[in-house]
């Protein structure tokens, strides 16, 4: 059986018996070639299955017309989001999206940058990873006029486009309602480096709202977590379920954690949210499958996405570099469910 080959012009022009150059003028409407000629040239093109090399032709003109796209994973609902919200809005402008997973490893993310800037993508997206310490890697985009924005997990000092939530008022918001619901012994699990900023400004919230309320900042709790896992969350509740006391409130970095926190309190006999209230982040789907539910902090990844992919196609559009500036999104607001719900479990044992 004969192998399938693809369609080139050099195909077309022999076909025609033209010049490759008439051919490769003539699909791309050039205007020394007449009308004839285009819609002859177009039409056998069509017949002969003839699909047009858009990496050769970027290759030349240095636009791919793709969006390189780097995170730490695909699996997190919060990151699927944010990649759909990229899709969306890259395809509106015929642009494709290329996805790269760094797991969280900062081997990874360079070796990833790397196989971006080689295949000439036209702009960057960045949600760092967790190992991150240096953005050096990132510098290759920067130093070639290619668009770069960071998203969500995003350097503290690099000048190039963010986009971002309000994790200072998030944090607070998160706390204040643990308060609210009458939690003095308020545990909190935080991640990432010194370098990023993401999962320190929630902590500062943190802390803001304990002081501002009067209550002790107690470091046995609060846990660094190594990453926003599970496995992570399962070790860091046993070591608060460990304290005696345990604490009377939890604020997990992420829905996944709240969700381990939730399981291991049931295993050892804590009742939630009756001897511990517990709210996370980022309102994934998990958060309303789990008995009881778990409150959390909405996060707008798809908006955050659409928002990441406009800044590089309307910087590559201007074709001049505007001034960085960050964007970010003050819309988190707290969404209360059974976990924290402490006053309306009161309520219901009163009744009883």
């Amino acid at each position: 059986m004969e192998e399938n080959k693809h369609v080139t012009i050099y195909d077309i022009a022999e076909r025609l018996n033209l010049a490759t150059s008439t051919i490769s003028r003539a699909l791309k409407d050039h205007h020394t070639i007449s009308d004839k000629t285009i819609k002859k040239v177009k039409k056998t093109a069509e017949e002969m299955g003839f699909v047009p090399n858009t990496l050769a032709a970027g290759l030349r003109g240095n636009k791919t017309k793709t969006i390189g796209v780097l995170i730490p994973t695909v699996t997190q609902p919060f990151l699927s989001s944010l990649i759909s919200g990229i899709e969306i809005t890259a395809q509106k402008s015929d642009y494709t999206v290329i996805i790269m997973q760094s797991h969280d490893s900062y081997y990874e993310e360079v070796n990833m940058a790397k196989s971006l800037y080689s295949n000439r993508v036209s702009g960057v997206i960045c949600s760092l990873a967790m190992e991150t310490r240096d953005t050096a890697h990132f510098q290759q985009f920067s130093n070639n006029n290619i668009p770069l924005v960071f998203v969500d997990r995003v350097p503290k000092d690099y000048n190039t486009f963010r986009v971002v939530i309000d994790n200072y008022t998030a944090g607070y918001k998160a706390t204040k309602h643990l308060i609210e619901q009458g939690c003095i012994r308020i545990a909190h699990l935080t991640a990432g480096s010194e370098f990023g900023n993401l999962y320190n400004e929630r902590k500062r919230g943190y802390i803001e709202a304990l002081k501002d309320h009067n209550l002790p900042i107690d470091e046995e709790l609060i846990i660094n977590l190594k990453s926003v896992t599970y496995e992570e969350g399962v070790k860091a509740s046993n070591q608060l379920f460990d304290l005696d006391p345990i604490p009377d409130g939890l604020f997990a970095p992420g829905d996944i954690i709240a969700v381990s926190a939730v399981q291991t309190a049931k295993k050892r006999g804590i009742k939630v949210p009756d001897e511990i209230a517990i709210i996370g982040f980022n309102n994934d789907p998990i958060s309303q499958i789990i008995d009881p539910n778990i409150s959390t902090i909405t996060h707008p990844a798809e908006k955050m996405g659409k928002a990441a992919a406009e800044i590089i196609i309307k910087n590559l559009k201007s074709q001049k570099s505007d001034d960085a500036k960050e964007i970010t999104f003050l819309n988190t607001e707290v969404l209360a469910r059974e976990s924290s719900d402490k006053k309306k479990s009161l309520e219901t044992l009163l009744k009883q």
